[in-house]
């Protein structure tokens, strides 16, 4: 009997990177407003609200739709939604299978970035950090000093209350089962199973809600950027470069002892890395691979790499999706002072608007691994490429939420669980 274990208390929390036309010529004399005007818009901290008001009927079709809903009700262009994974959207998704209290969380939680290390930073592309141009060419970073955005978040609170939903159901499934596991929060359900399938698809939802949330959150920096610079988003060519999910359980194909088999690959602290020629890729990254985008901490920087067939060959398709934590929250908070961190970040042209002193301490540089030696270690293995560095201008931050699972290590936190064929 295969089992397999789904507990992710941040259902597809991810990643979307943004291009656009202008340098830091251009922004830095307005980063602070820019910055200002950002944390206006998009909401972060724990039980932060956002703009967009929907109803429950409403909501139901962001769980079965995800970005779609989206794009036909106008928060973003047609070409955001073949630039994310899955096209932003899991299609096992089925809103019968979540609770209406995970509901009455999700409902006000669009276009919000939430707490921990969740952010939205404004990023400089130098050019003597290109490390392959021609790549970063299609990938639209192709100017000198060029400002791109950063996004990373998840489902907020319902994909944690549905997490949380199926825990408790779990527990009994186990029993059920005669699965023991060391670690309550390890909990699960055969896949074939009613409570596996019943959780697959509530998850679904839940990582479609979260497509759909990062999808709310560039449209309004498309309108934040346009009033700050005062031209279209149009003009400002803020064009999507991918989004791409960290923790989240997919079916995907891959070849096993010279067959291909349909599996389930639970990718919990680690991202999709496909390489060339892989069908589930747009045309215009056919022959590059798919985008990997690898966040660092907000001192430091982040990285865009491309994926790679040694990966689908070796990893499930699969790579780091971040430098990693080298300290507890708590030890970061007993060596940082928050208050102290963001001015000297700002003395090193670092502009940090933050809703919590406390949790901005928590994500200090000297809490994470160094992001060179992960990225160097990563394009070595081959499992995915280096492209560009991105270095920080401008953060906005939430503040920590000790409630939720936390991921450490670069190592990738790859848990795949392989199953009997399911065609």
């Amino acid at each position: 009997m295969c089992k397999l274990n789904y507990l992710q208390r941040k259902i597809n929390c991810g990643m979307r990177l943004i291009t656009s036309n202008l340098t830091i010529k251009e922004v830095q004399p307005k980063l602070k407003e820019l910055i200002d005007h950002l944390f206006k818009i998009v909401p972060a901290g724990v039980g932060s609200k956002g703009f967009l008001k929907v109803n429950q009927s409403q909501f139901k079709d962001i769980m079965k739709t995800g970005t779609k809903w989206c794009i036909e009700n106008n928060y973003g262009w047609e070409e955001d939604l073949k630039k994310t994974e899955a096209h932003g959207c899991i299609t096992q998704a089925n809103p019968d299978k979540v609770s209406q209290k995970a509901i009455s969380r999700g409902l006000n939680q669009l276009g919000t970035l939430g707490s921990g290390n969740h952010y939205l930073e404004v990023q400089v592309a130098h050019a003597s950090s290109i490390f392959e141009p021609e790549i970063a060419k299609v990938f639209k970073i192709h100017t000198p000093e060029q400002i791109v955005i950063m996004v990373h978040c998840g489902s907020r609170g319902f994909g944690h209350q549905v997490a949380s939903d199926y825990l408790k159901v779990f527990d009994q499934a186990m029993k059920k089962y005669n699965i023991t596991v060391k670690d309550r929060e390890l909990g699960c359900a055969p896949f074939n199973s009613d409570e596996g399938q019943d959780y697959f698809q509530a998850m679904a939802c839940a990582a479609n809600m979260a497509f759909a949330n990062r999808q709310v959150i560039l449209h309004r920096i498309r309108e934040g950027f346009s009033h700050v610079f005062k031209k279209s988003s149009e003009d400002l060519e803020l064009n999507l470069v991918y989004d791409v999910a960290h923790n989240i359980a997919k079916i995907e194909k891959y070849k096993i002892d010279n067959k291909i088999k349909e599996v389930v690959v639970h990718r919990k602290g680690a991202t999709r890395s496909f390489g060339p020629n892989n069908p589930e890729l747009i045309s215009e990254y056919q022959k590059t691979g798919q985008p990997v985008i690898l966040g660092g901490s907000m001192e430091t920087g982040s990285y865009l790499l491309v994926g790679t067939k040694k990966a689908e060959e070796e990893t499930f398709g699969s790579t780091a999706h971040g430098s990693g934590r080298t300290m507890s929250r708590a030890q970061a908070k007993r060596e940082v002072r928050g208050d102290k961190l963001q001015k000297e970040m700002e003395q090193r042209g670092i502009y940090v608007k933050t809703v919590s002193m406390s949790g901005l301490a928590e994500e200090a540089g000297i809490a994470y691994k160094p992001i060179e030696t992960v990225v160097d270690s990563l394009d070595k293995s081959g499992i995915s490429k280096k492209i560009v560095k991105l270095v920080p201008l401008g953060n906005v931050k939430g503040n920590a939420n000790l409630n939720f699972i936390q991921l450490s290590g670069f190592l990738i936190a790859l848990l795949v669980l392989l199953m009997n064929l399911i065609l």
